[in-house]
């Protein structure tokens, strides 16, 4: 799933690269308004998740602020390909054993704790990338960008 994570985030980036950062910025009625404040809450969510399984830095803010994580389209996605990387070479790491066992955290979303299998919340990890990337896609396709294939058994073999 990391590096079909990867694949469909460069596919995307590259779609909405040939637009205008007008077109990039225009509220689509999508739940985060527009293409760009979308994959801004895409990489500031990854972050939040990636600071819970990886100890990666905690990013600011919630998911009000997330739309406003990176604003500079050039800087989000030179920060979305190492965010990418960086997730796969976690995933590379992980063992059937590794995915055992609980995650305690507080959930700014729900305003309380929670704790959830550790495999409960990585799958909920991809299913939320996957999820906001098809807002993206249908936002692509509605502004003439045309993004590439999503299928995951035409994914291209890793190098």
């Amino acid at each position: 799933m990391a590096a079909y994570n990867a694949w469909q985030n460069g596919s995307l980036m590259s779609a909405a690269d040939t637009l205008t950062e007008a077109a990039r910025q225009e509220d689509r009625a999508a739940f985060f308004g527009s293409i760009q404040r979308t994959f801004s809450h895409l990489l500031w969510a990854d972050t939040l998740w990636m600071s819970r399984f990886d100890r990666w830095d905690k990013p600011a803010g919630g998911i009000a602020e997330s739309v406003q994580f990176v604003e500079d389209w050039d800087q989000l996605c030179a920060l979305r390909a190492d965010a990418d990387a960086m997730i796969r070479n976690w995933a590379k790491k992980l063992d059937e054993g590794a995915v055992e066992g609980r995650l305690a955290w507080h959930s700014g979303a729900l305003g309380r704790d929670v704790e959830k299998p550790l495999a409960v919340c990585i799958t909920h990890f991809f299913n939320h990338q996957t999820h906001h990337r098809g807002q993206i896609h249908a936002m692509l396709t509605a502004a003439g960008a045309r993004p590439g294939d999503t299928d995951l058994f035409a994914m291209p073999e890793a190098p």
